[in-house]
């Protein structure tokens, strides 16, 4: 038989499209061709993939070796299709009982030993295999990841003989075992060790258990980032397809995957120096960026008004859409971004508006040119803007009270609050839409009358007032209340402070 098919996958965003290795070898002056739109690296596999055969004892064919890698118009990269190259010419020449190759998919790039190297991507790959109902052969470094999916026959190999080995019947390519999920490790900080400030530790809480945009404002040294690292340790781990998905952007990254971690809610924190094409992915080949590598989890921006205004403006959309659309000229590339935004700024340049010493001389002006770093906008699109204010003399010492609530203690009251809005409509309170938010979102008429007091009174735009009754429904919640109370929307409200005119 001088014709083979092998089926393996390209990468194409966070997807993964079936491509078909078709190789014919025909008579005439030896020659070996690859058409399918590759890329460098593709073409380059010509003499890996040569190279490869002969340092593992096959004959390659001394004839006219055409390669296609169809579909034609998907552009293919990386070395990821040198296995099933390999494959195709051994299955071409009859080296190989290409009987068994429809019942597999193959990933891999070859060494000119023959030994196969890991590839990015070989979850999203394991996943599209699983629908096709076929056995995924792959290397072994790949393997722990390709295990996450359940479901699937995923085949580890060390090398190319390993592979053809098995697919003759010679020997069998033992099946990854699916490891069981485990238990996230504790989080190395709690919130226990936060002192003072109820009012910010009760926003963060309302934050975690509805989903919602928060920034933090205050004078330096306050704890504003102290009580944002400790947010991930109150939310509840990820459900399996939410943790599979966050790791497939993980996977296409190149980003290593910690198997004790895979089910924590990511938590990002670029510094305020990052580019635009940092924040939401890029490149010639398109890459997820900090937002969608925060999916299903948090990205916390320090220092908000010191990242350029035009890299804080990317993430309009993104906040709205829960993803993001990467076009280039030659292709596109979807990644979600479903992120929670978490930040935190001082009140004006030199940090310390309303510290009770005093120190602070900044002009009306220049608190408010400060202030406009941050687009309306953008400040429109976070849900809670909560004050930490400094803490008293003494505040930091050891209280002869309670003592602060720990991380657990708080996460057990977020996951309940949480399985009440995804009973009542499969959805954080944060992401609901506009019909949603109607009919889970009713006021009496006075209730109604304050909320419109406060639009005219401090200028909500509609964006806003949704997003006012979004926390009202989460705190409604956290109090296992059907309803929204009169004290739900007051607390609501009390968190757009940076709607008011700032303290001179």
């Amino acid at each position: 038989m001088s014709f083979s098919v092998v089926h393996t996958r390209a990468q194409n965003g966070i997807d993964a499209p079936a491509v078909t290795v078709e190789t014919h070898l025909a008579n005439g002056l030896p020659a070996f061709s690859i058409v399918g739109l590759p890329e460098a690296a593709v073409r380059e596999s010509r003499d890996r993939v040569r190279a490869a055969l002969i340092n593992s004892h096959f004959e390659f064919p001394a004839r006219r070796i055409t390669v296609n890698l169809a579909p034609a118009d998907l552009p293919k990269e990386g070395g990821r299709f040198d296995l099933p190259i390999a494959l195709g010419i051994l299955a071409a020449s009859g080296q190989l009982d290409d009987r068994a190759l429809d019942g597999h998919e193959f990933i891999g790039e070859l060494a000119l030993s023959g030994a196969l190297r890991p590839v990015p991507g070989a979850l999203p790959v394991a996943l599209h295999t699983r629908r096709e109902q076929r056995a995924l052969v792959l290397p072994e470094t790949n393997s722990a990841e390709a295990a996450l999916v359940r479901d699937v026959t995923v085949h580890p190999a060390a090398d190319l003989l390993a592979v053809c080995a098995h697919l003759n019947g010679e020997a069998t390519l033992p099946a990854a075992s699916t490891a069981p999920r485990p238990a996230p490790p504790p989080e190395g900080v709690d919130l226990a060790d936060v002192r003072g400030q109820h009012q910010a530790r009760r926003a963060l809480e309302v934050a975690a258990a509805g989903g919602h945009n928060l920034l933090f404002f205050g004078t330096p040294g306050t704890g504003k980032s102290m009580l944002a690292t400790r947010l991930p340790g109150i939310l509840p781990p990820l459900s399996d397809e939410a943790a599979i998905e966050t790791a497939a952007i993980y996977s296409i990254s190149g980003q290593p995957l910690d198997p004790q971690h895979w089910a924590r809610p990511p938590f990002r924190q670029p510094h305020h120096t990052a580019s635009g094409v940092a924040l939401v992915g890029g490149g010639s080949h398109p890459r997820p960026g900090e937002i969608s590598l925060a999916h299903q989890g948090i990205l916390f921006l320090d220092e908000l008004p010191e990242f350029d205004r035009r890299v804080l403006e990317v993430l309009r959309e993104p906040l709205e859409t829960g993803r993001i659309s990467i076009s280039r000229a030659a292709r596109q590339a979807e990644f979600p971004a479903r992120f929670q935004l978490i930040a935190a700024m001082n009140p004006c340049p030199c940090g310390y508006l309303g510290h009770p010493d005093g120190r602070c001389r900044c002009t009306p002006e220049q608190i408010q040119r400060y202030r406009g770093r941050i687009s309306g906008p953008l400040l429109d699109r976070i849900d809670m803007h909560v004050e930490v204010p400094p803490l008293p003399r003494g505040g930091l010492r050891e209280e002869s009270g309670a003592a602060p609530e720990d991380s657990a203690s708080v996460r057990a009251r977020v996951g309940a609050a949480r399985q009440r809005q995804l009973a009542r409509r499969d959805s954080l309170n944060a992401h609901l839409g506009p019909a949603a938010l109607k009919a889970c979102c009713r006021l009496s008429h006075d209730d109604q009358a304050l909320l419109d007091g406060a639009i005219e009174k401090l200028g909500l735009s509609a964006r806003a007032t949704d997003r006012i009754l979004r926390v009202a429904r989460t705190i409604a919640d956290l109090d296992a209340s059907e309803d929204i109370a009169t004290a739900h929307l007051g607390e609501a409200l009390s968190y757009r402070q940076l709607d008011r005119a700032p303290r001179a």
